[in-house]
């Protein structure tokens, strides 16, 4: 993910720095909140600013299972390969019309024989041609540094010692607004107590009758 230029005070409503009992030389902990509520499924990355960042390509998967993308969103470092197997009984289309990333497999079962290479940083935007409630999301960064907050808000980001600045993503952060994005020093920075400002979630995508249909056809053998 690209560093983004902006102060995080633009977007913080509140920021605590505080010693952690299970903090380490060389690990950053980070719990993110919105409205008092964890925020998951957001994207931290800590990108160098005294070396360079050596990004090492993954392989990676982004299943599709009960037609919905598994998981829902994935982070890989720049140049990972990403395969999209369909554990469904029914066809599915993948596509991204995202600048970072454009491309689009066939309706399909099964697992398509060559992966998809993502090769420059950026978010990436996965659709179903099939079944428009199907959303994924892929960030590609360009740090070997970044990791995905739980459950309870929370995620634990493993550096060398140095100067960074941290970068988060959240789909639901405003793209209008400032980033947001701060210095920080490991192992000096322990860990932070980040309130992020979210826009408020999307409505529901597709019709409950399209679900039901689908659902009477999910026994149907792959073709």
């Amino acid at each position: 993910m690209p560093p983004r230029t902006g102060r995080a005070t633009a977007l913080l409503a509140a920021l605590l720095l505080a010693a952690s009992p299970s903090g380490r030389a060389g690990a950053l902990t980070v719990e993110l909140r919105h409205a008092g509520q964890p925020v998951a499924e957001a994207v931290l990355t800590l990108a160098p600013l005294d070396r360079p960042a050596e990004v090492r390509a993954v392989d990676a998967v982004m299943d599709q299972v009960g037609s919905e993308f598994t998981p829902r969103v994935l982070v890989v470092p720049k140049g990972s390969r990403v395969s999209f197997p369909n554990s469904d009984l029914i066809r599915h289309q993948v596509y991204s019309f995202s600048p970072a990333k454009r491309f689009e497999l066939p309706l399909y079962t099964g697992t398509p024989p060559d992966p998809v290479v993502f090769d420059r940083a950026g978010v990436v935007v996965l659709g179903c041609n099939i079944h428009d409630w199907m959303r994924g999301t892929i960030v590609v960064v360009d740090t070997p540094h970044h990791a995905l907050s739980d459950a309870a808000g929370r995620a634990v980001l493993a550096a060398p010692p140095g100067r960074y600045r941290l970068a988060i993503w959240h789909e639901r952060l405003d793209p209008a607004a400032p980033a947001v994005a701060l210095d920080v020093v490991l192992p000096a920075t322990e860990a932070l107590r980040l309130e992020l400002a979210l826009a408020p979630p999307p409505p529901p995508r597709g019709s409950e009758r399209l679900r039901a249909l689908q659902e009477r056809f999910r026994g149907t053998p792959r073709e």
